[in-house]
């Protein structure tokens, strides 16, 4: 679990299961291809916690992200092929994507970057 905010992340360490991590910091800083699953929920708009997501989870691995029924498919599935993602079938309410590939050269991005420039 990574959480940003200290006070966050002591209760999640607290309270979250002896098999689950917890880590301190944001997504921009932390090693890519390290993680099976990433799982967002009310992070950013789509397109923008798929970047954020992506980049962490290892070749293999998938990310969900809870969006609503307006979340442009097409525009995350466009950020997802930037970073070795694709769309997969998901249940309604969800997006998954499959990590394909290594994160590329360039991903993450520096912190703030992919709120401010959105890549779609």
């Amino acid at each position: 679990m990574l959480e940003a905010e200290r006070r966050k992340c002591r209760f999640l360490e607290e309270w979250a299961p002896p098999n689950a991590r917890v880590v301190w910091g944001r997504a921009e800083e932390q090693p890519t291809d390290w993680a099976g699953t990433a799982v967002a929920k009310a992070l950013a708009h789509p397109p923008t916690a798929a970047e954020w997501c992506l980049p962490l989870v290892r070749e293999g691995g998938a990310v969900v992200l809870w969006v609503g029924p307006s979340a442009d498919v097409e525009r995350v599935a466009a950020v997802a092929a930037r970073i070795a993602g694709e769309v997969a079938d998901a249940p309604e309410g969800f997006l998954v994507l499959r990590k394909v590939g290594p994160t590329p050269p360039g991903f993450p991005r520096r912190v703030g970057v992919a709120k401010k420039r959105p890549l779609a």
